[in-house]
């Protein structure tokens, strides 16, 4: 039996398609605005994710905050809010305290957040039975790429090899996983940890690929993984297999590669017994009693 997270990993080419192919023309940051993009959990790294594209492509200065630690204070144009539920109290909280414009993009047209923005992106074919995030996730990100003028073809054909490959099997049984990226993959690396760690309860950690040296490389050994999204920089692979680790890098789009973080985490799951429906402690959302 296909888990609701299995379906909904496998689904991403098609929604990635569908939000390019319909980006909204004016709720989206404009360019030149000064925005702050802000969420909770998967949608903070997603946000992190987006920041860097955003200041990539020179459409202005752009930070992204976990909802509880934005800065109101500062100047911002507007407030783009990450929020798939529609119900986290943090963002709620925060965008009832702002008086900068506010966006919110989430997948539930039915939730307080579609009074609590100024303006409200909705991807309900993107919504989630999981409790697991993975294609509200990027299906944001996709749309939010492709509002900064990004072609998303080869990223979707690139996902599509991504739900199809084979998983290595060094990679199932692997003790221990280490993320890592660069530029505005380094929010997508976090975010690979997060799934790793909620559907499998797996040991995982996430890093710029520069600062991994810095530290971090200490931990790699036979049976753990250094895992690369995007373009690893020069010699870093050949420090980790000195050591003994895995060094896993592949020429996929970042979001793919995701994809298949996202797979061998459900693999991992049901390794151990799993439901990476259910994952132990968490919930849809997170409300919080006044």
């Amino acid at each position: 039996m296909t888990t609701h997270t299995e379906a909904e990993i496998a689904s991403q080419p098609s929604c990635w398609r569908r939000a390019v192919a319909s980006v909204p023309a004016d709720a989206l940051p404009r360019e030149g605005e000064r925005v702050a993009v802000v969420g909770c959990g998967t949608s903070w790294f997603i946000a992190m994710a987006y920041a860097a594209l955003r200041e990539r492509a020179g459409h202005g200065e752009t930070d992204a905050f976990a909802a509880s630690e934005a800065p109101i204070g500062r100047s911002y144009d507007r407030v783009l809010a990450l929020t798939r539920s529609g119900t986290t109290t943090e963002v709620l909280e925060l965008l009832d305290r702002t008086t900068t414009r506010t966006t919110a993009i989430t997948a539930d047209p039915d939730t307080p957040i579609m009074t609590a923005a100024d303006e409200v992106v909705v991807l309900d074919y993107a919504d989630e039975r999981s409790v697991v995030q993975t294609r509200f996730a990027t299906t944001q990100l996709a749309l939010l790429r492709a509002s900064l003028g990004e072609d998303l073809t080869q990223a979707v054909e690139d996902a599509e090899a991504a739900v199809a490959a084979p998983l290595p099997d060094e990679l199932v049984r692997a003790e221990q996983f280490s993320f890592l990226g660069t530029g505005w993959s380094v929010g997508l690396a976090q975010e690979a940890a997060l799934k790793m760690r909620e559907a499998s309860r797996s040991w995982t950690e996430a890093y710029p690929a520069m600062e991994y040296r810095h530290g971090p490389i200490s931990i790699a050994a036979p049976g753990r993984v250094t895992w690369m999204l995007g373009t690893a920089p020069e010699g870093l692979r050949a420090q980790v297999e000195e050591t003994g680790g895995t060094f896993f890098e592949t020429a996929l789009d970042p979001m793919a590669e995701l994809i298949r973080a996202q797979r061998v985490a459900v693999a991992r799951a049901f390794a151990q017994g799993l439901n990476p429906d259910e994952p132990m402690h968490l919930t849809r959302s997170v409300i919080l009693s006044s």
